[in-house]
């Protein structure tokens, strides 16, 4: 039994540095402590035939023990084109208020052909390639089941099949109980992951995890448009600087000759 995978790349960035304020004769010191978080989006395989254009809609709803929330959102455009070709935006996420602009921090395109993995980031027209190796597609499991993996219990129940965005979907809602000290928790831990997959995209429709440790994240695929998406999307942006980051780095004369 496979589970659907979660990879990819960097959807938000998150760097909470502390840094206490200093007097101008104060001695300067490096800030402690703080975090980077990253979280990750949906999977989107490298199918051929099966081209579309959509929107991914995310969601991260964190609460703390003091009864404070915070919650995140973000819209990005997502396509796939007949080769099997993707392009994703990344955007920040920022408070749904309607205050916030969330900018595209990063365009990626993957290549399957080509074996290309293309990011760019727009604001400094810098694109690095690196090799890519498509994932394989991820096979939802059928049926319920529940089996230990290690030090958690991992019980799988079948949601059924529903239409989203006249799409057939399955569903499933996956259960995972780490034990108490596996992971130095003083007790079991409970996280659930509830996803409908789309067979004919290959991708979840719909995501849902609810993780103690991570708070809430959603994930929903929207404004889904079957066929051939604009060729320009899988264009890089005009006046980018190319890094190859495939090929090896060039070292010195004085290291490149075999020594005695």
């Amino acid at each position: 039994m496979k589970s659907l995978r979660f990879l990819l790349p960097v959807v938000l960035l998150v760097l909470a540095n502390s840094a206490n304020p200093q007097s101008p004769q104060a001695p300067q010191r490096p800030p402690d402590g703080g975090t980077r978080e990253v979280l990750i989006s949906i999977l989107i395989p490298s199918l051929p035939n099966a081209p579309f254009t959509a929107t991914v809609n995310t969601e991260s709803i964190r609460q703390f023990a003091d009864g404070t929330t915070i919650a995140l959102k973000n819209h990005r455009a997502i396509a796939r084109d007949t080769a099997g070709r993707i392009f994703q935006e990344r955007r920040m996420l920022v408070p749904d208020d309607g205050k916030h602009d969330s900018p595209v921090t990063q365009i990626e395109i993957s290549d399957p052909v080509s074996h290309a993995l293309y990011i760019c980031v727009p604001r400094e027209l810098v694109c690095q390639v690196e090799v890519f190796s498509p994932p394989e597609p991820a096979i939802p499991p059928a049926g319920s089941a529940t089996e230990r993996k290690g030090s958690a219990l991992v019980s799988q129940e079948n949601l059924g099949k529903r239409s989203i965005s006249d799409l057939e979907a399955v569903g499933a809602r996956q259960t995972t109980v780490i034990d108490a000290g596996a992971i130095g928790n003083d007790r079991p831990l409970l996280s659930k992951w509830e996803f409908w997959y789309s067979p004919k995209l290959g991708v979840n429709l719909i995501s849902k995890r609810q993780d103690p440790r991570f708070g809430t994240q959603n994930f929903e695929v929207t404004d889904i448009s079957l066929g051939e998406p604009d060729p320009k999307l899988f264009e890089l942006p005009s006046g980018s600087k190319l890094i190859d980051l495939r090929k090896a780095p060039e070292l010195p004369a004085s290291e490149s000759q075999p020594r005695n």
